[in-house]
Order: C-alpha cells, then sequence, then structure tokens
C-alpha cells in the first residue's frame, strides 16, 4: 500500500468557542486547509511549528514522540484545534513537529470521525456503512 493523503482542514477550537460566545466575528477563526498523510499506524495529530503559529494554537503539555526511525523527542503538545474531513469533525490536541513537516493524521482522531482507509483506493473514506453520523464505541 502507498502513502494515503486526505485533504483536512485545521480550525482553532478555542476561536470557535470565542466566535460562539460573540466576542469575535466568524471571520476571525484561524483555519487553515492541509493535505495530511493518513497513518494508523501514528496515534495523535502531527502539525509542524508554522501551522500552529498560523493558527495561534497555546501549548497545553509536552511528550516524546517515537520516529519511524527508532529516535525519540521530545515535543510541544497543542489544542484545543478541531480537525474537519467532509461530513465529520474531530476536536483533539496536536503534537508539534519541528520545521515545515508534513501533517500526519493518526488513529486517535479517525476513530473519533469514524473514518476508514480504503487500501484499494489509497483514500480516506467516511465509514460507508454510517455515510451521515459517526458511530462510536464506549466499551
Amino acid at each position: 500500500m502507498g502513502l494515503v493523503y486526505a485533504d483536512i482542514e485545521l480550525i482553532n477550537a478555542e476561536d470557535t468557542a470565542v466566535a460562539e460566545r460573540g466576542f469575535i466575528d466568524q471571520s476571525e477563526i484561524r483555519r487553515t486547509k492541509v493535505s495530511a498523510i493518513v497513518d494508523s499506524g501514528a496515534y495523535m495529530l502531527a502539525i509542524n511549528e508554522e501551522i500552529k503559529l498560523q493558527l495561534g494554537l497555546r501549548v497545553v503539555d509536552r511528550k516524546l514522540a517515537g520516529l519511524a526511525d527508532g529516535t525519540t523527542i521530545g515535543l510541544e503538545v497543542v489544542g484545543p484545534i478541531e480537525i474537519r474531513f467532509k461530513n465529520r469533525k474531530s476536536i483533539t490536541t496536536a503534537m508539534v513537529l519541528p520545521g515545515n513537516s508534513e501533517v500526519l493524521l493518526g488513529a486517535i482522531p479517525m476513530e473519533d470521525m469514524d473514518v476508514i482507509i480504503d487500501p484499494l483506493r489509497q483514500e480516506l473514506l467516511v465509514h460507508p456503512e454510517r455515510p451521515y453520523i459517526p458511530k462510536m464505541s464506549l466499551k
């Protein structure tokens, strides 16, 4: 299976909350559209420093991350950040990769949005059995 990419929108979830309370206009919500590598072997959303600054995300934690080459590095965790894909959304945190690294969409937000990877077509899909509303498992 080759690399799978998905077009997603990333939104500063704190801006959305402030706009809902009427303190800023909807047009002031910081957002960006990106093409993300879809990786069910990764846990979280990972963004780069440029996106962190563009969205004005605050640092909420720091964690160690194991990279594909076997190294471990300490990374900032920022958020809250809303991910939108087609008719799905998830609010989560994101690890910040150095420099201009590619955005990576991991398993936790994918599970939350109830999306699947179609390896034959090499694309991310809204779960075909639940096209209108995501289903979550509570067990």
